[in-house]
């Protein structure tokens, strides 16, 4: 268990009882610096929390630009290998048909 998690249920607990029971050992002066004391921690937990929950955000949205240009990189990957699989296929095919033509005319004359 975190230190602060320990402190913020020890806190709570000697404000909580002191606000039950006003009459017991401590002063009101203590119960309002106790009470201080567990704000100003209470407030510095949700400030530490909203910072995370901040950082994650703009983490994951770092994350996501970096996915779609990988993703972007593949698909132009792809695409240039399409085009050069299709070029590739025309040059061979334009081969095969100037080699038959040869061998039409070969075999004619």
């Amino acid at each position: 268990m975190p230190f602060w998690v320990f402190f913020f249920f020890m806190i709570l607990t000697l404000s909580s009882s002191s606000h039950c029971s006003p009459s017991l050992s401590l002063p009101l002066r203590m119960r309002r610096y106790a009470d201080a004391i567990f704000t100003n921690s209470y407030r510095k937990v949700l400030g530490q929390l909203s910072a995370r929950k901040l950082l994650q955000d703009i983490m994951s949205r770092q994350q996501g630009k970096r996915n779609q240009e990988q993703e972007a990189r593949i698909r132009l990957g792809r695409q240039l290998d399409s085009v050069w699989t299709d070029q590739k296929q025309v040059a061979l095919e334009s081969m095969l048909v100037a080699l038959m033509q040869k061998h039409r005319r070969n075999s004619r004359g």
